[in-house]
């Protein structure tokens, strides 16, 4: 019994040292590190969009459709309030943030297109191709 007991701890420790190094070169990897910064810059450019949101849009479309507060409307069933305004306003925000990150992604992918798209040297006419031939065969007859 004590023996399969050091074995089953010693097991352990080999799957938690396999799992250490795996997650070292998981980390040390350069895709975690651009996920990291993608993930901050993102963090940011929702407050951004938010701030758009509650700011700006909300209070128009409040204004378009008969100056409604959206933060205000509420249900109240029984004791408790449910704030569909607010969840709006989450919606809205959503979709902004949707637009904005398609709008992104779509110009950068548009530039790597365009890098892609680089044309191709144009192909030597036949008189370039003779007259290569014809270098070549000299300083073939030129080493002799």
């Amino acid at each position: 019994m004590a023996d399969e007991t050091k074995e089953t701890k010693k097991n352990g420790k080999e799957k938690a040292k396999g799992i250490v190094t795996e997650f070292k070169e998981f980390i040390s990897k350069g895709n975690v590190l651009d996920m990291a910064v993608g993930l901050i810059i993102g963090s940011a450019f929702t407050a951004i969009v938010t701030s758009l949101v509650n700011d700006i849009f909300t209070p128009l479309i409040g204004l378009i459709i008969g100056g409604i507060n959206f933060a205000g409307i509420n249900i109240t069933v029984g004791s408790a309030s449910i704030s569909i305004g607010l969840f709006l306003q989450a919606i809205i925000n959503f979709l902004l943030t949707a637009v904005c990150v398609f709008i992104v992604v779509k110009t950068i992918n548009s530039f790597r297109r365009k890098k892609e798209e680089k044309p191709a040297p144009p192909k030597p006419s036949k008189e370039e191709l003779l007259l290569t031939e014809i270098r070549d065969l000299l300083k073939e007859q030129s080493r002799k």
